[in-house]
C-alpha cells in the first residue's frame, strides 16, 4: 500500500508540471505559426523544434525535484517550498499566454524576468529540503536565463 502511494504521489508530481507545460504550449504552438514567424529575430534564436523537448526535460526535472521536496520536506520548509514552486508555475504558465497568444513581448519580459527570480528563490527554499532537489533547477534557472535574453532581444528588434 505504501508504495502504491508513493507511485501515485509521484505520478502527481511529473504530471503537474507536464500539464501546465502542455496546456501553455498550446498558446506557444498557435502563436509559432502564425505571429512569431513575422518577428525580428537576434543570431543566437535557436531552431524552433528545440524547444518543445528542453521544455519538456525541464518540467520533468520540476516534477523530479516536487517530488522529492513533497516526500521530505517536513513543517514550515516544505510549506515555503511548495509555495514558491506553485508561484514560479504559474509565473511559467502566464509566459506563453503573455507572449505568443496576447503578443506583449515587454509584459512577457516582466514575466519572465519574475520567473527568473521566483526560480533562484525555489533552489534556495528546495534547498532547506533537499540540496538534490535544489541542483536538479540548476538548468531550468539556466534555460531561463538564456530565455530571458532572447525575449529582451526579440522585445528591442521589434
Amino acid at each position: 500500500m505504501r508504495t502504491s502511494k508513493t507511485v501515485i504521489t509521484l505520478l502527481i508530481c511529473l504530471l503537474l508540471p507536464l500539464i501546465v507545460g502542455g496546456i501553455s504550449g498550446f498558446a506557444t504552438a498557435t502563436g509559432i505559426q502564425s505571429w512569431y514567424v513575422t518577428l525580428h529575430k537576434p543570431s543566437f534564436n535557436p531552431p524552433n523544434y528545440l524547444f518543445g523537448p528542453v521544455w519538456s526535460f525541464l518540467y520533468i526535472l520540476m516534477g523530479v525535484s516536487l517530488y522529492i521536496v513533497w516526500i521530505n520536506g517536513k513543517g514550515k520548509n516544505r510549506i515555503d517550498a511548495l509555495r514558491i514552486f506553485t508561484i514560479q508555475l504559474t509565473l511559467n504558465f502566464l509566459w506563453s499566454f503573455l507572449f505568443f497568444k496576447f503578443n506583449l513581448i515587454g509584459v512577457a519580459m516582466l514575466d519572465i524576468l519574475l520567473i527568473w527570480i521566483t526560480i533562484l528563490l525555489m533552489i534556495m527554499f528546495f534547498s532547506r529540503v533537499s540540496k538534490i532537489a535544489a541542483y536538479l533547477q540548476i538548468p531550468y534557472l539556466l534555460w531561463v536565463t538564456f530565455a530571458s535574453t532572447l525575449n529582451g532581444a526579440i522585445w528591442l528588434l521589434n
